[in-house]
């Protein structure tokens, strides 16, 4: 999203938003301005008529933003700078590969609460406790890493849930088996419990209210990563206002409300199953069946702080995750194999040192 710029007041630098605060801060001179907070409730949309008038009916944004040429990722960068690296993919990216868009405003953000600095330590600390990581690597930790702060687009679901099931009912019992086995070599007659499981038809309802069910609505961040981001401290959302987005980054929604909805109901599905096994009972059960109704569905399109950072060894890109309100750091993490080959030699020859002293002994 093209983002605004707020001057400040004394020296008539950009303003940026400073984690942890309500406040924009001058980066040269100290300088704050409070952020006003909005008075209004964040509202849930009716998930039906954003489908139906999603652009027409609800605020939205002219987007100014550029796509990688490689990972696809789209977002947005600082109209002074002529080139950068791609924040999730490390490829350079150039600005005249920006294009415009209409996409939905958001109606709520986590603001940054950790700063870059902050950010940095977690990631360094990350790195520095990878075994077999690669020295360059390890000097990247060292020097801060190109961690670039990124507002992620994400779709928030709530709707109740009536859930139809057909499955069985295992109820475990034992009965008493008789074996033969060979002692001072001669057979022996010997008794054990077997368990075994009788299955019983089972079908019944289910019902469930979902709150905030959270939908990834980029595809630039692999789904692994972000969902051990979580959880997420959505009761502290506030409405959205450009002036947090100020001196970050901000990535705009690749996935739709209709397809984010898809995967919210894959995330349902998973609560169900166990609200199902719960209600069918017994000692196991099998789940043959299930028709499930959404009912009172609404949604929000928020955004989420994440710091990222993309490392390219040869010619794969390795991209860290961190939680800009929580500090927990995921990531893909690259091997040295020369530091692997290295620790097995050494392995072969402590081994080898030991059994030839042990040899001697003997």
């Amino acid at each position: 999203m093209e983002q605004t710029r707020f001057p400040c007041e004394a020296c008539g630098a950009s303003l940026q938003f400073a984690p942890g605060t309500a406040s924009l801060k001058c980066p040269y001179c100290g300088h704050e301005n409070k952020i006003s907070q909005a008075e209004a409730a964040i509202e849930e949309l009716d998930y039906h008529a954003a489908l139906a008038e999603l652009v027409k009916a609800q605020p939205v944004l002219e987007s100014i933003t550029v796509k990688c040429g490689n990972c696809a990722a789209e977002f947005t960068l600082d109209p002074v700078i002529r080139s950068a690296d791609c924040p999730f993919c490390g490829t350079p990216v150039v600005l005249e590969d920006t294009h415009k868009s209409v996409i939905l405003k958001p109606q709520s953000l986590l603001a940054f609460a950790l700063t870059d600095q902050q950010a940095r330590e977690r990631f360094a600390a990350w790195l520095q406790s990878l075994w077999f990581a690669p020295n360059k690597v390890k000097h990247y930790a060292r020097q801060g890493g190109g961690l670039t702060g990124m507002y992620i687009p994400y779709w928030t679901f709530d709707c109740s849930t009536t859930s139809s099931y057909r499955g069985q009912r295992g109820d475990y019992y034992y009965v008493t088996e008789t074996y033969t086995e060979e002692e001072n070599g001669r057979p022996v007659q010997r008794t054990r419990q077997v368990q075994r499981t009788n299955w019983y038809p089972a079908s019944g309802t289910v019902w469930r209210d979902f709150d905030d069910v959270l939908a990834l609505a980029s595809n630039s961040l692999p789904r692994s990563q972000t969902e051990h981001l979580e959880p997420w401290d959505l009761e502290n959302l506030v409405p959205y206002s450009e002036q947090y987005l100020s001196g970050f980054r901000t990535e705009a929604y690749q996935v739709d409300v209709q397809q984010g909805f898809e995967r919210a109901k894959d995330l349902m599905a998973v609560q169900i199953n166990e609200d199902i096994r719960q209600d069918i009972g017994g000692d196991e059960q099998r789940i043959h069946g299930v028709q499930t109704r959404h009912d009172h569905i609404t949604c929000k399109h928020i955004l989420l702080p994440i710091y990222l950072a993309a490392y390219r060894v040869g010619d794969k890109s390795y991209r860290f995750v961190v939680n800009g309100r929580t500090g927990e750091v995921q990531g893909e993490r690259p091997y040295s194999w020369i530091k692997i080959t290295t620790a097995v030699l050494v392995a072969i020859a402590v081994l080898a040192i030991i059994m030839t002293v042990a040899g001697q002994h003997q």
